[in-house]
Formats: structure tokens, C-alpha cells, sequence
């Protein structure tokens, strides 16, 4: 008889924003510590309030970032609340978050990169990566400890057209492993995501064919399986269930199994190292401004080494504000987030992959430039 599949408990209350509260005085050493030589910024000088949100994809590192800008900058109040992209975006451009986390850039399909523009005193919105992580293909299957899917396979798992484990298509990929004669039962997201629009962004590059339902950031019901809320949801189904497949924030895949994916001629882990290659093979989105960093991930990329499902989370900001203050105390949490000690606190914490060097630099040269409306 087959189990039951437990479905995992949907939280009854709005995220609760991650909140420091400030307290002591300044610190001396405070800039040297940021660990960014190349910042402009002394953070023992700052002082206020600074309120963002968005992407819960970025929550743990956010988490991270708090406690140590804090450290250098004790002074600075920091609230990030963990809504969504969606709502990030929403709340970025009608002014009520200084600054927000978005697992997509900024596009016209809704208006978005105009109403930004707006907001920001007609001048074009930040957009940089500042966190890139994997998402995981994670599984639940007794006694398979390791499992290769090429890229069409996972599409048609997802899809609903491969159903058993031991389709041939699996097989062919895992001549070792123990495959069962058992139903496969994916799980996806319940809920508007942006780790959902990245993981069918790929599904749709590399087997367009096969997934049907193009780039979405809420799972379309026609393809069935089980759902979870949020990414500790879909982690707590599949654990709770055999022979259940799903995918997730490497960083929060706990002790599930996790696939490595086709590219080229090998099977590629998701680790953090394998994640930050993409950013080096992928273009620029065009027509955007030097201050816009935002990215079309090449999932298609037959390079070696490259893992090709990856979450691009961005801050936005704006190049002005209406206040000298708001102005400095962002440009000081985004130079501390993308600074040596933010980015390891991220790898450490969150499992993020670090930024190049390169990408560093042109970062900071953008936030140097954030200013106030004269």
C-alpha cells in the first residue's frame, strides 16, 4: 500500500522581520573592519534607522549581514522582513523599503523598471547580484545515495512524464544505484516564488519542449504532485515522504540527497564554488544601465564545472534619495553585504557563493556613487 504523503504545516503568521536594534556608541576600528578596502564609507559614523525587505531566499545571510553590521556600524538600526520578491519589488518602488531583496531583476512586463525609475528621481535603479546560490534537485529515495539527472529527465519528472524511479531514463544515467519500482512524486512550492521562477527558467531553457509551462513564479497546478510553503516547506515534505523529488535552496536541503544535474559531458553537484561559475559565463541583460548588473543566466552553458540551477537574488536601490541620511546609511549596508567579511559571513552561514573579486570592485564603484536629491 503506498503512504499517504504528509503535507508540511503552512505557517498561520506573517514572516517576522529580522530587526537590530542599535545600541552603544561608535567604534574607531569600525571601517577598517568592514573588510572592503576599496569602500568610501566610515560606519562608526552612521546612525538611524534603515527598513528593507523581500526575497526569503536572502533571509539566513540577511540574518548574517545583521549581526555583523552591527559590529561596525552599532548605531544603525536594520530591519529586513523576508515577504517575498514580489512584495520587495512592490514595496521598493512605492517607498516603503529603502532598499530590497528580489530573486528576479527588474523588467517593463509590469511596469516595474519605469515605476522604479520614478521612484528613484528619475534616475535608473540599482540592481547587483549579492547572493547566488544553488537550488538543489533534493530526493528522498532509501538506499541511493548518490543520483545523475540530465537536464531533460529532470524536466520530464517535473512535467509528470517520467513517473517511475526506475524509468530507463534514470537508469541509464545511475547503472549503479538501486532504483525502486516505485512512483515518483515530485514537490513544488505552494506559494509565488522566486526560487520557482529560477528553477522553471531552467526547466524552460534546457527542455522547452518537455516543461510546457514556460518561466512562473507560482507552480501550475496542471502538472500535479505535492506541495510545501515556502522553501522549509517542500524541504519538510520530501523528508517526510520517500520517493519524493523536489527542489530547494541547496543551503536549506538539510541531509536530503541532492542530484547532481547534466552539463556537457558530466554530472555537476550543487555546491557554492559550481554556482558562482554562471555569473562568469552568463551575459548582461541589455539595454541596461552601468548601474544595472542585472543578469540572463546561461543554463544552456556546456561548461565545465558550471552548476546550472542557481538562484540570483538582487539588492535595489537607488543611485538617489530624497535624504542625505537614507542615501548613507544604504550605501553603507550594501558596501558592508558585498565587502570580504559580508560575503564569507553569507558563505558560511547561507551557503552563498562568495562574488568574484571583479564583481566586488565594479559593486562598490556603483554604490559609491549613491547621493541625495540636492
Amino acid at each position: 500500500m503506498n503512504t499517504p504523503i504528509r503535507r508540511a504545516l503552512v505557517p498561520g503568521v506573517a514572516a517576522l522581520a529580522l530587526l537590530l536594534t542599535a545600541c552603544g556608541g561608535g567604534d574607531d576600528d569600525a571601517e577598517a573592519s568592514s573588510g572592503s578596502g576599496s569602500s568610501e564609507v566610515d560606519y562608526s559614523s552612521l546612525s538611524g534607522e534603515l527598513v528593507a525587505g523581500g526575497a526569503s531566499s536572502q533571509q539566513t545571510a540577511q540574518e548574517s549581514w545583521l549581526v555583523g553590521f552591527q559590529e561596525v556600524a552599532p548605531d544603525v538600526a536594520y530591519s529586513y522582513d523576508p515577504v517575498g520578491s514580489g512584495d520587495g519589488r512592490t514595496n521598493f518602488i512605492s517607498g516603503g523599503y529603502a532598499l530590497a531583496g528580489s530573486d528576479a531583476y527588474l523588467t517593463d512586463d509590469e511596469d516595474e523598471l519605469s515605476q522604479a525609475t520614478e521612484r528613484c528621481n528619475g534616475t535608473a535603479p540599482i540592481e547587483i547580484p549579492n547572493y547566488v546560490s544553488p537550488i538543489a534537485v533534493v530526493y528522498n529515495v532509501e538506499g541511493v545515495d548518490e543520483l545523475n539527472l540530465a537536464p531533460e529527465v529532470v524536466a520530464g519528472i517535473f512535467a509528470g512524464e517520467i513517473t517511475k524511479w526506475n524509468d530507463p531514463a534514470i537508469v541509464d544515467a545511475n547503472p549503479d544505484a538501486d532504483l525502486p519500482n516505485a512512483d515518483i512524486t515530485p514537490v513544488h512550492r505552494s506559494d509565488e516564488s522566486g526560487t520557482t521562477e529560477n528553477f522553471t527558467d531552467y526547466l524552460d531553457a534546457v527542455a522547452g519542449d518537455v516543461w510546457s509551462a514556460g518561466v512562473v513564479e507560482t507552480w501550475p497546478t496542471e502538472f500535479g504532485g505535492e506541495a510545501g510553503n515556502g522553501t522549509s516547506g517542500v524541504v519538510q515534505v520530501v523528508t517526510e515522504n520517500a520517493n519524493t523529488i523536489g527542489y530547494a535552496d541547496a543551503s536549506q536541503a538539510g541531509g536530503l540527497g541532492q542530484a547532481k544535474i547534466g552539463v556537457g559531458e558530466e554530472f555537476v553537484a550543487p555546491d557554492a564554488a559550481a554556482a558562482a561559475k554562471i555569473l562568469e559565463v552568463s551575459p548582461r541583460v541589455e539595454g541596461r544601465e552601468d548601474v544595472d548588473l542585472a543578469v540572463d543566466l546561461d543554463h544552456t552553458t556546456q561548461e565545465a564545472g558550471v552548476y546550472p540551477i542557481v538562484l540570483t537574488s538582487y539588492l535595489l536601490a537607488c543611485q538617489e534619495y530624497e535624504d542625505q541620511a537614507t542615501a548613507d546609511l544604504v550605501k553603507g549596508f550594501i558596501s558592508y553585504v558585498v565587502s570580504d567579511d559580508g560575503q564569507e559571513l553569507a558563505a558560511q552561514d547561507a551557503g552563498a557563493a562568495p562574488l568574484s573579486d571583479e564583481l566586488q570592485e565594479e559593486i562598490q564603484g556603483i554604490v559609491d556613487g549613491i547621493t541625495a536629491a540636492s
